[in-house]
């Protein structure tokens, strides 16, 4: 296992790649943001909104109406998380560990081989805060690699439960759950719209968590691990390791991610829209936080786009209009004409 340098030069631009001997950064903000206690200062505070999201009734799902007998909401009750096949005690565990396990080893495999030749403890330390705190290469690079990480895994949960709050979207067995009475409102032999926040006669809590189906977390979370460490293999990792060492590793984990939310939908715990905002979700969290600067590239690229195709449509409008215009002139210049040779064949007849 060799580290990647295909693209070394070009590359300090993503989180994967190492800066070259002798870069250095520059100005007040990259100086603060640098610094270690500032990172560690927003992770706590990303993993505390988290919390509370999370394990807190501090924010409660919008109450969303629903249509008597919804057949797209009557999907049996799949029963509690534990049930699932792929179930939370596995999977938060997985999403968790496995990149620190991968990303640990991978770095200590590349050091190794990097400095196998040299002495170690001669090896250029990294300033964390000041001039009185250094770190190893090693350790610096792997700090790194997992807080983004783990900071991009906990952003990707606040933003799950933010839009599952915001839109308060029922789960395909919400009814199955929320036990309404039909009788009581009046929709055994009409169908109606129900709005009362009191309708359902099940239990509040199997309710609630039926009222927070858009987006699917564990499709979100899935996603999010699956493309971070496939990003972080596909930089990371030489082409000479094998050449389809690098795709078959990251088709494993992407594969596993995807039927992690297909398992839900085939569960009836979440509809196919969740599943596919989840992973957008996690998937674009991801591609954003390792290479930032593509993504910026990309939205002026749209931007650009965008805007010549506003100009080409201004262009056409006004060619059209100035058509109409002329020809229309014209056409009113020529009846004029034969209108005034008529009245002086008039004239001369006379």
């Amino acid at each position: 296992m060799e580290i990647n340098r295909e693209h070394q030069g070009a590359g300090q631009t993503g989180l994967f790649w190492d800066q070259q001997p002798g870069a250095h950064q520059s100005g007040l903000f990259v100086a603060v943001f640098n610094m270690l206690y500032f990172q560690v200062v927003i992770l706590a505070a990303t993993i505390m909104l988290a919390y509370y999201c999370e394990f807190t009734d501090t924010f409660t799902p919008a109450q969303q109406g629903f249509i008597c007998q919804d057949l797209a909401l009557s999907k049996p009750d799949p029963g509690p998380e534990q049930d699932s096949r792929i179930q939370p005690i596995i999977l938060y565990p997985v999403v968790a560990g496995l990149p620190v396990i991968m990303i640990s080893a991978t770095e200590l495999v590349l050091f190794l081989m990097k400095y196998k030749t040299n002495n170690l403890d001669n090896q250029e330390k990294v300033v964390v805060m000041g001039d009185c705190c250094y770190l190893n290469p090693l350790v610096h690079r792997t700090f790194r690699f997992l807080g983004v990480y783990f900071f991009g895994l906990f952003s990707t949960d606040i933003f799950v439960n933010a839009g599952q709050l915001v839109t308060g979207s029922l789960a395909p067995h919400f009814l199955s759950v929320c036990q309404p009475n039909y009788t009581a409102l009046g929709c055994e032999e009409t169908v109606c719209f129900i709005s009362q926040s009191d309708a359902c006669t099940g239990d509040p809590d199997d309710v609630m968590k039926a009222r927070k189906s858009f987006p699917s977390k564990e499709a979100a979370l899935s996603l999010y691990a699956a493309v971070y460490l496939g990003m972080y293999i596909m930089c990371r990792i030489s082409p000479s390791a094998g050449h389809l060492t690098r795709p078959l590793l990251c088709l494993s984990l992407v594969s596993l991610a995807v039927l992690t939310g297909i398992n839900r939908v085939a569960e009836y715990r979440s509809h196919w829209s969740d599943v596919i905002a989840g992973q957008v979700t996690g998937g674009t969290i991801a591609v954003f936080l390792v290479s930032f600067i593509i993504i910026i590239i990309i939205i002026i690229v749209v931007v650009v786009v965008v805007a010549v195709v506003v100009i080409l449509i201004i262009i056409v409008v006004v060619y059209l209009l100035y058509y109409l215009l002329h020809v229309s002139s014209v056409s009113f210049d020529s009846h004029f004409y034969f209108s005034l040779s008529l009245s002086l064949l008039d004239e001369n007849a006379y």
